[in-house]
This record gives C-alpha cells, sequence and structure tokens, in this order.
C-alpha cells in the first residue's frame, strides 16, 4: 500500500468520526432543546431567552445537553483536524464548543459570563458555517461541493445577521425569542448538515 494511499485512508476515518460526533452533538442538543422546552411551565419560544431553559425545572436537561454538545464537538474538531488539516476551521469549531460548554456552566444567572459565553457560541459558530465553505476553496483537499459550500454560507450569514439584529433589538415581529432562535437554529442545521456531509462523503472516498 502506498503511503499516498494510506493518508487518504486515514483522512476518511478520521472525516467519518468527525462528521460522527458533530452529527451526534447537534442532534442530542436538539433533542434535549425539545424536552427542556416541554419540562419547562409556561414557556414561550417567543417571550422566553433560550437559556432560561437553564435554571429552574428544565435545568438539568438543558445544561447538560449543552455542555455535551460542546464536549463532542471539541473531540470531532480534533479528528478534523487530522483529516483535513485545516486550522481555522478547527479553531472556530473549538471556540464555538467553549462558548457551548460555558453555557451550560455559567447559566443565565451569572449574569455578564453568560451573555459572553453565549455570544462567543454565536459569533464562532457562524464564523465556522462560512469558514467550512471557505476552506473548500483554499485548500488542496477540497472538503465541500459547491452545493454545500453556498448552503453553509447562506446558514452561517442568516446566524450573524440574526445576532446583529437580536443585540441591537430589532425582533421583526418574532420578539427577543423568536429572534434568538433565528441565531441558533441556522448553526444546528449546518451542524447536522456538516457532519452528515462528512459521514457520507467520507464513506465513499469522494472528498476531494
Amino acid at each position: 500500500m502506498s503511503l499516498k494511499v494510506s493518508r487518504d485512508i486515514m483522512k476518511f476515518s478520521n472525516g467519518r468520526v468527525a462528521g460522527a460526533l458533530l452529527f451526534v452533538a447537534t442532534a442530542q442538543f436538539l433533542l434535549g432543546l425539545v424536552v427542556a422546552e416541554s419540562l419547562y411551565p409556561g414557556y414561550s419560544i417567543s417571550a422566553n431567552y433560550i437559556s432560561d431553559l437553564g435554571v429552574g425545572p428544565s435545568a438539568v436537561y438543558f445544561n447538560s445537553s449543552v455542555f455535551l454538545m460542546g464536549l463532542l464537538m471539541i473531540i470531532g474538531a480534533y479528528f478534523l483536524q487530522r483529516a483535513f488539516d485545516y486550522k481555522v476551521l478547527t479553531v472556530l469549531v473549538v471556540l464555538t464548543a467553549i462558548g457551548a460548554m460555558g453555557v451550560g456552566v455559567f447559566t443565565e444567572d451569572f449574569g455578564a459570563i453568560h451573555m459572553v459565553v453565549s455570544f462567543i457560541a454565536f459569533l464562532f459558530g457562524g464564523l465556522a458555517a462560512i469558514f467550512s465553505a471557505i476552506c473548500s476553496h483554499i485548500h488542496e483537499f477540497k472538503l465541500l461541493k459547491t452545493s454545500f459550500s453556498v448552503i453553509a454560507v447562506i446558514l452561517g450569514l442568516m446566524s450573524l445577521s440574526a445576532m446583529v439584529l437580536f443585540v441591537t433589538k430589532v425582533y421583526l415581529g418574532l420578539n427577543f425569542g423568536g429572534m434568538e432562535r433565528m441565531i441558533l437554529y441556522p448553526l444546528l442545521m449546518w451542524g447536522a448538515g456538516f457532519g452528515g456531509y462528512l459521514i457520507a462523503s467520507t464513506e465513499k472516498g469522494t472528498v476531494k
């Protein structure tokens, strides 16, 4: 077996692991979010912040789920770096993960600290989505095909744009809870889509 073939096999193997971890991280948090919303009496997706779920009867489910998401993303970033050596993307994913773990540890009762870690998760999550597409065009080993690259950029820009509107209190009729979800949901879509893409493409050996 040639050295090049051996390296390609390692890329595909590490890529599948990274994809699986990113997909599971996102999927379990989405399910945890639904459970937490269901257990919070009178919870409104428009009139409550997402982080309200981190206190009260839903706290254990929300906080453990968002912390686990961050932890799985960090491990996934390790395998992503081993597979493709995209340092900028790896750093962005790790920073997003640290922010998510911070949300699970520093609930909204911590005030400013909670706002900082939430900002880190949202900002670097949006940038990670965009850079997953950019990396496909500046590295020799192409990560994403053009179709998914466009989707990744759109989702990243949607999240970052919603964050600007949220910070400036322009809610477009969605109220603050709805606008905050317009930041989060595109990131979850990208995380699940990116993870699934890595699993499928590297399984077939078609990432090139």
